[in-house]
């Protein structure tokens, strides 16, 4: 009887282990961070490969892994804050000539690397369910920020049934409760999130000719400490965010302001930035110039880019993450 278990588990790693990077994004949409999302993976493969003698092939493999990783993640987020970003905190956009304010006790919405977290070069079948549930579109920003205003429960069952495409019955039966209250759910969940205005906006993917033109003349920018150059790229509308500060602003104009007022920056030369990519989107590792003349990681911006104009900026002061982004320690 031992072996036979033993057995099972062992043919459990080499089954369960291209599950992975799907079942990462689904913890990091549940979760709102990268570093919880890698844990709460864990335990669902801690658990699933205790329990996987006992599994029977009552359902395939992927969905007996999600309810898993679902019934982890709901564990995990019981009595946690939300992530938010500073323009889900309610408050109105700031003024850029203000005192920036930092707010180190939220926990912050964190970005993911990569862009639908393969990043092998393969394009994506719109038929293949690990493509659907890694899709650019489901780890959007906006729409892992939008999760937040969500409850657990909620965002589960929004994500079991709009991005795994789960029947209402497979919900409930992994949820433990029943068909009426998971659309009920549903329902109250779409409407949250229809009031928290997730637009569905085309992004530029970051490997367009499109977006890739505009990165380099965002870095230019930047490098040369050009403003004016920097406020063009940006719609009139556009907004930009920084956690853990609490602000956050709206206009180009205001985000030039803001620029020229708190970026310890004086002239070219003082920044230095690094292309990749977060969340299917454009992303750059900022560097800024130190005294001791080296340039160290300051910042990494995650860009919206409709067309060829920046739309929204969210920048993240956690230089931990650009280890995270294989971003060198010096650029």
């Amino acid at each position: 009887m031992t072996e036979q278990v033993l057995d099972s588990q062992d043919d459990f790693l080499t089954l369960a282990g291209p599950y992975r990077r799907e079942l990462l994004a689904h913890c990091y949409r549940m979760s709102g961070s990268i570093h919880d999302a890698e844990d709460l993976v864990q335990e669902t493969y801690l658990r699933a490969w205790r329990g996987y003698a006992n599994f029977g092939g009552r359902s395939s493999l992927r969905t007996w892994l999600h309810r898993i990783a679902t019934n982890v993640c709901l564990t995990a987020l019981e009595g946690r804050s939300r992530r938010p970003l500073p323009t889900g905190l309610g408050a109105p956009s700031s003024d850029p000539v203000d005192d920036l304010v930092e707010r180190g006790e939220v926990p912050w919405l964190e970005p993911i690397p990569g862009g639908s977290l393969g990043d092998d070069g393969r394009p994506d079948d719109p038929t293949d369910p690990a493509a659907i549930v890694t899709s650019r579109e489901s780890i959007r920003l906006a729409f892992v920020a939008a999760l937040q205003h969500l409850s657990a429960r909620q965002r589960a069952v929004l994500l079991l049934r709009d991005v795994l495409q789960w029947r209402a019955t497979e919900v409930a039966t992994a949820l433990d409760t029943s068909t009426a209250a998971v659309n009920s759910l549903l329902q109250r969940a779409r409407a949250q999130l229809q009031q928290a205005q997730v637009t569905k906006e085309n992004l530029v993917e970051p490997e367009s000719p499109e977006a890739q033109a505009l990165v380099r003349r965002w870095v230019e920018g930047f490098e040369k400490y050009d403003i004016d150059s920097i406020v063009e790229m940006l719609t009139q509308e556009a907004v930009w965010e920084m956690p853990p500060f609490e602000g956050w602003y709206r206009g180009a104009e205001a985000i030039g302001t803001l620029i020229r007022t708190h970026c310890p920056a004086s002239g070219p030369g003082d920044q230095v930035l690094l292309p990749t990519v977060a969340n299917g989107q454009p992303a750059l590792g900022l560097y800024m110039r130190g005294e001791d003349g080296q340039h160290h990681p300051f910042q990494l911006q995650v860009l919206d880019v409709v067309g060829d104009r920046v739309v929204h900026v969210t920048v993240f002061f956690d230089t931990e993450l650009f280890a995270l982004f294989g971003l060198p320690e010096h650029p």
